[in-house]
């Protein structure tokens, strides 16, 4: 039950993350000024999400995650996650109340990011503690998969109601039924934490009284190197699933003028192509010799393959779009598989709530400005597959001098010990 509940947290932050992504070109024509430069301020809302998680995953994990326990932090992070995602639904246009409108969308992002920001590092550790050594690696896989299971159904719901609607019905009104949705994964959640058990190693934690009185504190004190390998990581992970998997929906709606309905369906096709790459990922981890060296032969795979990626993923057939995208995604996806697992097992159980949540969404920070750096490069009449080839490119380079400055957390031999880190 603590692997479903943690799983379930991820469809949520999938779901709503990604309908940000599907209606940004949409909600850029309604909430923001007739200017040119909308879509950039449009998705300056994921660096609003991000700094918020940020903070949300530092202030809840250390007050909540690692003091009260996992379960009764994601039990209340979930309820007011979906609660402000399906807020947005309600903001009137700009036409209405000019720039209050755009105003009122950074607030309501940031509070949705301030929650969900406590569901990463949270889920890891609800999840890894739930489990014996050898499981970890595809467990973690398996709820790192959440988040692109509610891509999938959120790409599917856009499907349905932008083909209900019409482009200019979506355009109008379809765009807010998308984001009311997102109260029902939410419930569903929520549902399953309350009656969620915390995991054993928390509750010895508590009966031994060993809980920290401030996790941040220690955290800082003791893992200063490990944090910052972690962040190279993280930052350029998340900085590349920012330039493609968030940055597909609108470079087919905005470069390549593909209907809204089209692009529901392609998006919803390359997302669970990439889920299988999530669970490969996963239970090849244990096999290949360790979580780093998974990490980079998966990562040095997608190193390589970027350029001619995109090259065919910027063509005028929809099929080559499709499936170039797709085997890219595929490919990210095998990378993230090993992140929850390699993640849990680098930090102690005392402020392993705090640290891995504060590792995932300080990667987030830089993450967040990958659309916007594409955007305004293209603003300035810089060629889209040079910008985002190099971007991408780059972003990769830092994730695996991470990987390589970072030292293993697994192997077959470690199952039997019992220090804090490995044994959890």
């Amino acid at each position: 039950m603590q692997v479903l509940s943690s799983w379930s947290g991820w469809v949520m932050d999938g779901y709503v993350s990604i309908t940000y992504a599907l209606v940004a070109v949409t909600i850029s024509k309604v909430l923001f000024p007739p200017i040119y430069l909308a879509l950039i301020a449009t998705v300056l809302g994921f660096i609003v999400s991000a700094i918020a998680r940020l903070l949300g995953s530092v202030i809840l994990g250390n007050f909540f995650g690692d003091k009260l326990g996992r379960k009764t932090m994601l039990t209340v992070t979930v309820f007011f996650f979906s609660i402000f995602s399906a807020s947005i639904a309600l903001i009137p246009s700009f036409t209405q109340i000019g720039v209050i409108a755009p105003a009122i969308l950074y607030l309501a992002l940031f509070l949705v990011g301030f929650f969900a920001g406590a569901e990463y590092g949270g889920g890891t550790a609800l999840a890894t503690e739930s489990v014996p050594p050898e499981r970890r690696g595809f467990v973690g896989a398996f709820v790192q998969s959440g988040f692109g299971v509610g891509y999938f159904i959120v790409s599917l719901v856009f499907f349905a109601l932008s083909s209900f609607y019409g482009q200019a019905g979506f355009q109008d009104f379809g765009w807010r039924v998308l984001f009311a949705t997102s109260i029902v994964p939410g419930a569903l959640a929520l549902v399953l934490r309350l009656f969620t058990k915390e995991s054993r190693i928390f509750t010895e934690m508590q009966k031994e009284k060993k809980v920290e009185k401030i996790p941040v504190k220690n955290m800082i004190k003791e893992v200063p190197l490990t944090l910052t390998f972690v962040i190279m990581i993280t930052a350029g992970l998340l900085f590349v699933n920012g330039a493609t998997l968030s940055f597909y929906p609108i470079v087919m709606e905005k470069f390549e003028s593909i209907p809204y309905s089209t692009v529901g369906l392609a998006i919803a096709l390359i997302n669970l192509i990439s889920l299988f790459g999530v669970w490969m990922g996963g239970m090849l981890s244990n096999r290949l010799g360790g979580r780093r060296i998974s990490m980079a032969i998966y990562s040095l795979a997608f190193l390589i393959t970027t350029y001619p990626l995109i090259y065919f993923g910027l063509s005028s057939n929809l099929f080559t779009v499709v499936a170039a995208f797709s085997v890219q995604a595929f490919i990210e996806a095998t990378i993230f598989a090993t992140l929850p697992a390699f993640l849990a097992e680098k930090f102690s159980k005392r402020y392993r709530s705090t640290a891995v949540g504060f590792a995932y969404n300080a990667g987030g920070i830089a993450a967040s400005f990958s659309t916007t750096i594409i955007l305004i490069f293209v603003a300035f009449h810089f060629s889209l597959i040079n910008v985002w080839s190099f971007i991408v490119i780059g972003a990769s380079l830092l994730m695996v001098a991470g990987i390589i400055f970072s030292s293993e957390t697994w192997s077959s031999k470690y199952s039997k010990k019992s220090d804090d880190k490995i044994s959890l």
